[in-house]
């Protein structure tokens, strides 16, 4: 189910629960699209969320802890100016659309008392958070700027009108009549996904998917089937997730349409949390670590050139002992060569005296000519090691840089800061900001426990992975990767662990890794006696021995129900 009006409706009493009469102890903007507002009420602080994302716009009470940027954003100094210390008293939707307006009493600066009135538009791409007096009806600030240029319907800018977004002409299904509801379906040819929503406000195409489906499944008695819909919403929430193949879908109740594998939740923002958390995760991930992304994939280009370019000196050098026979031939029949040749066909007493062509430079005499098939024989020969190390160093440092983008991929944005300065000291990235910083708290790896009872310490980058190898863990713990790919070091706390636990560790070991979307990915393990780090090695490689490997398939649910439960698999 989208974010449509009928769960906004269902949120905002939701809301309206747990909010109404509550002061505003704090406001951050932890993104660019995203306030929150931490309310205290009855004795409770509540966080609320609103998120004017194009992709994942919604309001909810979240849990969830977001990471604040040092220097708060222009519209956040605004709303901290306006709104801290103001009580709500009331949440409103407008009509059965995705607009939900907070309104909120507060002081001025004179002591004066002022209605603020909070409007988030939830509408996809155009969603807007709005800050606005509501007895002058100007706009104080917005979250996002929007000229006459951009829309010529309405300007959201700060001292301009407030002007709510076009309406539909359609019913709000929430109050329509039962008349109305008996001559529409009676009319109506079909009832169908297409009719619900060019009919009713707010309807999402899964919602109107579901009731049609219920409407025809019970032809006879549409008026009770549409009743009994609505007074399921409004009276016997079940908040569910649901998991279709590729697709995952959220909804109040449960959706017959949808099947039967789905899971519930307390509450409508649990709900919320549980759905957009890691996507929403991975896209402030994308936003925060983009130029690193480019930056990592612009060196895997440049290094995978190099790599080949070392590879085919490797060949040549390979095939530098014609060079050799080509100068001994020269030096043997000189007499034979004529001096300004271009060219000269020889017997190859090397291949049965086969004849060979030799192609000469006609301004050195045959001897010169000579001297340079050896000099480039020579030359080749004695690369081979230079390549050789060089084209190891390559591929080592493409491992490297491999580890970095899994890291990228998986990171949460807390976590960004670690790999940005461990970019900066490996000297990919130069430091930007000359002043000293703070320096930032050493991230901890992750620390799970097995259904047996045994700590299981996961890193999350390079550098913590090099820090719990080789100086948390004992030297008699289990330590497991992923074999041959990059991914997270894992650790148990045990020198002989139990196969449930081994099995645990390597699952996450997987799931950790470059193949965690993978059927069977090898793991390696041995104990941390065994795990040594090359000198010089970048960070986070290690080379291992006396190692056993067991094949796993990674499992996303499983790694979750972790992290939810606190660590306990």
């Amino acid at each position: 189910m989208s974010f449509d009006g009928i769960f906004t409706h269902l949120i905002t009493k939701e809301l309206t629960q747990e909010l109404i009469g509550g002061r505003i102890s704090k406001i951050h903007q932890p993104y660019e699209n995203e306030i929150m507002l931490v309310i205290r009420n009855n004795g409770k602080n509540h966080t609320l969320l609103l998120s004017a994302h194009p992709s994942y716009s919604r309001v909810q009470i979240t849990q969830i802890n977001y990471t604040n940027p040092k220097t708060p954003p222009n519209f956040c100094m605004v709303m901290r100016k306006y709104l801290e210390g103001s009580l709500l008293q009331k949440i409103e939707q407008i009509e059965n659309d995705r607009i939900l307006q907070f309104s909120f009493s507060s002081r001025n600066e004179l002591g004066d008392l002022e209605n603020i009135i909070l409007t988030i538009e939830l509408m996809g791409r155009h969603s807007n958070i709005i800050l606005y007096n509501q007895n002058s009806n100007k706009i104080i600030d917005s979250i996002k700027h929007i000229g006459t240029s951009v829309n010529s319907y309405r300007s959201i800018l700060p001292g301009t009108d407030y002007i709510y977004p076009p309406t539909q002409d359609k019913l709000n299904p929430f109050n329509v009549s039962d008349e109305r509801l008996f001559e529409l379906m009676n009319t109506a040819d079909q009832i169908d996904t297409a009719l619900i929503q060019s009919t009713f406000q707010g309807f999402g195409k899964d919602t109107a998917n579901e009731l049609a489906w219920r409407l025809n499944q019970n032809k006879n008695s549409k008026l009770t089937t549409w009743n009994h819909f609505f007074k399921e919403l409004n009276e016997n929430l079940s908040p569910s997730f649901y998991q279709s193949g590729e697709k995952e879908f959220f909804t109040p109740i449960l959706f017959e349409t949808l099947g039967e594998s789905f899971e519930k939740f307390d509450s409508l923002s649990s709900l919320l949390d549980g759905y957009y958390e890691g996507k929403a995760e991975r896209d402030r991930v994308k936003q925060q670590a983009g130029e690193l992304f480019r930056k990592v994939k612009n060196d895997q280009v440049k290094i995978k050139k190099k790599i080949k370019k070392f590879e085919q000196s490797l060949i040549d050098a390979d095939n530098a002992e014609i060079y050799r026979i080509k100068g001994e031939l020269l030096t043997t029949f000189l007499h034979e060569v004529p001096r300004g040749a271009k060219k000269v066909n020889l017997q190859n007493y090397y291949e049965n005296n086969e004849s060979i062509e030799i192609i000469l430079n006609e301004a050195l005499t045959p001897n010169q000519n000579a001297q340079k098939f050896f000099q480039r024989y020579q030359k080749l020969k004695n690369s081979v090691k230079i390549v050789t190390e060089q084209l190891k160093k390559a591929n080592y440092e493409l491992i490297y840089l491999d580890s970095i983008e899994d890291q990228l991929e998986r990171v949460s944005p807390k976590d960004i800061d670690f790999i940005r300065e461990e970019l900066i000291s490996e000297g990919y990235i130069k430091d930007k900001q000359k002043k000293k910083k703070k320096v930032p708290k050493k991230s901890q790896p992750e620390t799970f426990y097995s259904s047996t009872g045994s700590t299981i310490l996961v890193g999350k980058n390079n550098l913590q992975n090099d820090q719990l190898t080789l100086k948390t863990a004992n030297k008699t713990d289990t330590w497991l990767h992923a074999k041959d790919i990059p991914g997270s070091h894992v650790i148990i706390r045990s020198n002989e662990p139990d196969d449930t636990t081994l099995l645990e560790a390597a699952n996450l070991a997987a799931y950790y890794s470059k193949y965690r979307l993978s059927a069977r990915v090898p793991i390696d393990y041995c104990l941390v006696k065994y795990v040594k780090k090359p000198n010089g090695a970048k960070p986070g490689y290690v080379i291992y021995d006396n190692q056993k490997t067991l094949f796993v398939t990674p499992s996303k649910s499983f790694v979750e129900k972790g992290l939810a439960n606190g660590g306990q698999l």
